[in-house]
């Protein structure tokens, strides 16, 4: 009978097939040979959690069997139980160290368990006992993509298509190693080879565009994205990525109308919901912007209630210092522990217009762009606005040097802040200019740590201004900012101006550039050249909830050059 049932099983008649090996199984369950064609009958029949069981139930009966062991790993991989798929395998290589194929599953297993150091050492050992091992070779370059070891990962794919000159994905994954190794020019061109191969996958033209955008090659990037979307319609990361093209280059009305028939085929993408936000501020109607940003936000963190999160301990301070101030006030938190303080327009202007002719004359004669401007704020929006920083729950970025960041996306986008972006470039038209909004953020800090480290902003005009208390402050000679008289060079890029602490200090010695220190004060903005170095200067305030450091950021308008 056991023959009678390999044999429609060889033919395929699989209903058939199992149906005797049932049978042969009821009156004999210790029947190894039947229990082991029944497990790859399943799996060939795509069955996969009943085969991996079955095969389990093999390895019972026969617990070296190296056919069964292979088969249950395999089952149990594509069944998703990769803790059992691990065991397995990891026999099999015990038994057979040169079992090639062996490696590579356990490689592959590894590689979902999220272990990529183990999972680059089985595949290794698989190309080991067979170096033209292309699909392990393979594994090895996209998990040492996944590791950020991009220059071992595109030697990798050489070795791949040294065996294999026409592996689409072979040249189409060293493309992506290239291109974060942000070697363009090759990039482009193994994504150059790989569409020539094969022209119908829709994520490699995508990423073909992201490698001509950073070339600066918009029209072809678009292009690019453009064959993306007719293979694939639905392609949502090659809408989102045409849209951050269009808007690079600054046509934020054609890249608005992208977002928006994007936002018809996946409408809960919150990229494309926030993108919209940015690029309405972007063409001016900052109020509508961030509506939009606050709703997608609030839906956003809402979701999120109730998740684990590992916080630091100064996030940790200011947490419990906020529930109690809110306890104190009445307030009880709602929706996870989410509290969003009023944050309206107020009735008259939120900018005061007093001091707008001087900060124009000093605007237009300092070298380099600077000019402090005290009492920004109207009484009414300022006490409006320190009471939404304090009350609303905002506060979900930490940094590692002691302060907290309030950005859009989390919330700090309320209506007072579309006012005063707006009467900020009403007021002082000769200094923020026709600049549309395009960030904004609000940084708050502890007392017995430090604040911002020097760099620059990816920006054309800085807003920033102070609005805790000038009590708060211990000293009032400091506690604000220090500004250098020294811009970025043109042709850093955001990852060194912007974050690399050590080259920029090297950079102003030996340009000899000399710093402006600006004092904490209560309700005085701060507005330069964005492209100046700065960084926040010694912090010595008062303990307390209510004596916190907190400044507000409003970038307005991009560096003079595109793909900065």
């Amino acid at each position: 009978m056991l023959k009678q049932a390999v044999s429609l099983h060889q033919a395929g008649r699989l209903s058939e097939a199992e149906q005797l090996y049932q049978q042969v199984l009821a009156a004999d369950p210790r029947n190894f040979p039947a229990q082991y064609q029944l497990a790859l009958l399943l799996y060939h029949s795509r069955r996969l959690p009943a085969a991996a069981q079955a095969a389990e139930a093999a390895l019972k009966l026969n617990p070296e069997n190296p056919e069964a062991q292979v088969l249950h790993s395999v089952a149990a991989l594509e069944a998703g139980q990769l803790d059992q798929a691990l065991a397995s395998i990891s026999k099999v290589t015990a038994r057979a160290p040169g079992d090639a194929e062996a490696w590579h599953t356990r490689g592959v297993i590894l590689t979902q368990l999220h272990r990529p150091e183990e999972a680059v050492n089985s595949f290794d050992k698989a190309i080991a006992a067979n170096p033209a091992f292309a699909a392990a070779l393979s594994h090895r370059g996209n998990t040492l993509i996944e590791m950020k070891r991009h220059r071992e990962a595109v030697e990798t794919f050489d070795r791949v298509l040294a065996q294999k000159a026409n592996s689409f994905e072979a040249w189409s994954n060293r493309g992506l190693a290239l291109y974060e190794l942000k070697r363009f020019a090759e990039s482009l061109e193994s994504y150059d080879k790989a569409m020539e191969i094969r022209s119908d996958y829709a994520p490699a033209w995508t990423n073909r565009g992201n490698v001509l955008v950073a070339l600066k090659r918009f029209d072809d990037a678009l292009a690019s994205y453009d064959q993306a979307i007719a293979r694939t319609p639905d392609n949502i990361k090659a809408w989102y990525a045409r849209a951050v093209a269009l808007r690079t280059v600054h046509r934020f009305e054609d890249s608005l109308a992208c977002v928006e028939k994007a936002l018809t085929i996946r409408p809960d993408y919150l990229p494309l919901s926030y993108m919209r936000g940015w690029l309405l501020c972007e063409l001016h109607r900052v109020a509508d912007g961030l509506a939009v940003i606050r709703q997608t936000a609030q839906q956003e963190l809402r979701s999120r209630t109730g998740a684990k999160r590992l916080d630091s301990a100064h996030r940790q301070r200011h947490d419990a210092e906020q529930r109690d101030h809110l306890t104190e006030q009445g307030i009880r938190l709602q929706d996870g522990g989410l509290h969003f303080e009023d944050g309206a327009r107020v009735g008259g202007r939120a900018v005061t217009a007093a001091n707008a002719d001087l900060a124009t004359a000093q605007w237009q004669k300092s070298r380099p762009r600077l000019v402090v401007i005290d009492n920004l704020l109207t009484e009414e929006a300022l006490e409006k606005l320190r009471r939404f920083c304090r009350n609303s729950t905002v506060w979900h970025s930490a940094y590692e040097k002691g302060y907290l960041g309030a950005m859009p996306e989390q919330g700090f986008a309320c209506p007072l802040l579309a006012q005063i972006a707006d009467e900020l470039r009403e007021t002082f038209p000769a200094v923020v200019g026709d600049h549309p909004l395009r960030k904004l953020w609000a940084f708050k800090y502890d007392s017995r740590l430090s604040g911002i480290g020097i760099h620059a902003d990816q920006a054309a005009v800085n807003v920033n201004f102070w609005i805790a208390p000038d009590d708060a402050n211990l000293n009032p000679d400091s506690g604000g900012m220090v500004i250098w008289d020294v811009a970025a060079p043109e042709d850093w890029d955001i990852e060194t101006y912007n974050g690399d602490e050590a080259a920029v200090r090297a950079f102003l010695e030996g340009a000899g550039a000399k710093a402006v220190k600006v004092p904490h004060r209560a309700n005085r903005a701060v507005i330069f050249d964005s492209d100046l170095f700065h960084e926040t200067d010694t912090i010595a305030f008062n303990e307390g909830y209510l004596n916190r450091r907190i400044n507000v950021t409003m970038l307005y308008g991009r560096r003079t050059y595109l793909g900065s």
